[in-house]
């Protein structure tokens, strides 16, 4: 039985209508409503005190509910996955792109190789944005944990404990190397020009 109709029949069990289950839990009728028509879920709090005041225990009230939950959880986690997936292949392919085709477009258009430089790197930005905010989402920072998210595995708890305790060290190694690859990127493409315009 879904919560929705497992709410609509236990308040009408004590027979209490939307408005006053509404007013026990702090919440409009509409909110109610929402929920007895499955357009919405009650949050953990609202769970634990439809099973306060209807009387039964929340695996009762909840009942197939969990495992629906789970598998729209587990569902979400596996699109979030692909999308994951696809920017960084979006990303990979962008920066390879922007590593070829600089010098090749700076010796054969000169200056007006930053138009397609610009767009390129916009480019690359943009798929990284995209991977931040997974790795924010899901708490994956380490090199091991972002393999394990993409496969779709879960680290041990020694595992997870490990990474955690690199993650300040691989923060700053990231930055140092992001420095690097910053810097040669400038670099080249400053010798480009001055080769360009000599």
């Amino acid at each position: 039985m879904e919560l929705g109709s497992r709410i609509k029949e236990l308040r009408k069990a004590q027979n209490i209508n939307q408005d006053e289950l509404a007013e026990k839990l702090f919440v409009s009728r509409q909110t109610i409503s929402n929920w007895e028509n499955d357009k919405s879920y009650p949050d953990i709090q609202s769970v634990l005190l439809l099973s306060e005041i209807f009387g039964v225990s929340v695996d009762q009230l909840l009942k197939g509910d969990v495992e629906k939950m789970e598998r729209i959880i587990t569902e979400q986690t596996q699109a979030d996955i692909n999308k994951m997936n696809t920017y960084a292949i979006g990303m990979l392919i962008s920066i390879i792109a922007l590593l070829i085709t600089t010098p090749v477009l700076a010796f054969t258009i000169g200056f007006w190789f930053f138009i397609p430089f610009a767009v390129l790197f916009a480019c690359t930005m943009y798929f990284a944005t995209r991977i931040e905010k997974y790795k924010k989402e899901y708490n994956v920072q380490t090199y091991k944990e972002i393999i394990a998210f993409t496969k779709g595995e879960m680290l041990s708890k020694e595992d997870q404990i490990r990474e955690e305790a690199k993650r300040p060290y691989q923060k700053v190694l990231s930055t140092i190397l992001s420095g690097v690859i910053a810097a040669v990127l400038c670099g080249g493409i400053g010798l480009m020009l001055m080769l360009l315009f000599k």
